[in-house]
């Protein structure tokens, strides 16, 4: 799997190259091979984009120094190349890269939202020491903005809770999660959504692992918890189904590249079962 380290400034070393992810409006520029591989642009084969916007280094991949700018959006692609949105991405790339195309959206959103003041309406200036807007006017600090939400796998007697969301198009089942709010701890996030989603109190609240979540700027933070009591009673405005799943009875539950898959695969195997496609 390919290496990402994140830098704001070129590293001592010159790299032996650069690879772009040009955004427009929330899309990538992307590419197939022969494989049907996605891959990233080079400093050449977008060198006609000549009306790009400025742009942010995002850091190392291997060998390769990785940019990020914004093109308007009426600019089509170059021969062979097409923009395509983050979420139709999913789970056709390769996961570090599928990561840096998300990180590029949210960077280039939070740029183009924050190049005036929120407070007092002057310009902005780009800082150079760290990923922040500030206004030279009355001093405004502005980062890239990160909303925490928190995913759960709840679990009882050898079942996992699933849920089917009220909003989702398709059928599958999946974890609960929702975001934190201010004043709120993590494990009292957790707490709350699965008491407001599902009417059940939970215990044993473990951290599991987190992901980005470029949709539009999340970042989810995985747990398992174990049921404490109650009844199943969704919330109809947000949960159209949930109930307790045994390994061998789930439903159709989320792909690979996903936390909450993660999640589920994590619980099947913790139950001696074997993790599907």
């Amino acid at each position: 799997m390919p290496r990402f380290i994140a830098r704001m400034t070129p590293p001592p070393e010159p790299a032996t190259r650069q690879s772009w992810l040009i955004v427009r409006g929330t899309e990538v520029l992307v590419r197939f091979d022969q494989h049907g591989c996605r891959y990233l642009p080079s400093e050449i084969e977008i060198s006609s984009l000549v009306t790009m916007v400025d742009a942010h280094m995002l850091g190392l991949l291997d060998d390769s120094i990785v940019l990020t700018g914004e093109v308007p959006r009426e600019i089509e692609p170059p021969e062979g190349f097409a923009f395509t949105g983050v979420r139709e991405l999913f789970e056709t790339i390769d996961p570090a890269l599928y990561s840096l195309a998300g990180r590029a959206v949210q960077i280039v959103d939070w740029d183009r939202a924050h190049r005036f003041c929120g407070r007092c309406g002057t310009p902005t200036e780009r800082l150079t020491t760290e990923r922040a807007r500030r206004c030279p006017a009355c001093g405004l600090t502005s980062y890239p903005r990160l909303s925490p939400a928190v995913i759960t796998l709840v679990e009882r007697d050898g079942k996992a809770l699933l849920a089917r969301n009220a909003s989702f198009t398709s059928g599958f089942y999946s974890v609960l999660a929702g975001f934190v709010e201010p004043g709120e701890s993590l494990e009292e996030a957790v707490q709350r959504e699965i008491l407001e989603e599902v009417g059940i109190e939970v215990t044993d609240i473990r951290y599991f692992g987190s992901q980005p979540w470029p949709f539009p700027h999340s970042l989810m933070i995985g747990f398992t918890a174990r049921y404490a009591g109650g009844e199943i009673t969704p919330d109809p405005s947000e949960i159209a189904d949930a109930g307790w799943f045994a390994p061998d009875e789930f439903p159709q539950i989320p792909g690979k590249i996903s936390i909450s898959r993660a999640l589920i695969d994590d619980f099947v195997r913790r139950m001696g079962g074997e993790v599907g496609e």
